[in-house]
């Protein structure tokens, strides 16, 4: 599975522009590091939900992940975050 790892990114530009949407005045600044924290977050984020999903496939017996698996996850994802 190592070898088929590949590194989880987000771009720094979308990251901003997601948490501005959700400032209440224009006036309100983010700053890079910020920005970097957040992106860790998202990362990490995903990273939980892929193998929440993967190991929730293989508890039904499935060789592939399906949409319906991560909807099964997401519940106890949001709790846990």
């Amino acid at each position: 599975m190592a070898e088929m790892e590949e590194e989880i990114s987000f771009k720094k530009e979308t990251v901003s522009k997601l948490l501005s949407m959700f400032f209440k005045e224009d006036k309100t600044k983010l700053s890079g590091d910020a920005v970097l924290l957040m992106a860790e977050m998202l990362k990490v984020f995903v990273q939980e939900a892929a193998v929440r999903s993967m190991k929730q496939a293989g508890l039904e017996d499935c060789d592939q992940v399906e949409i319906e698996h991560f909807e099964k996850i997401l519940p106890q994802l949001l709790l846990d975050f």
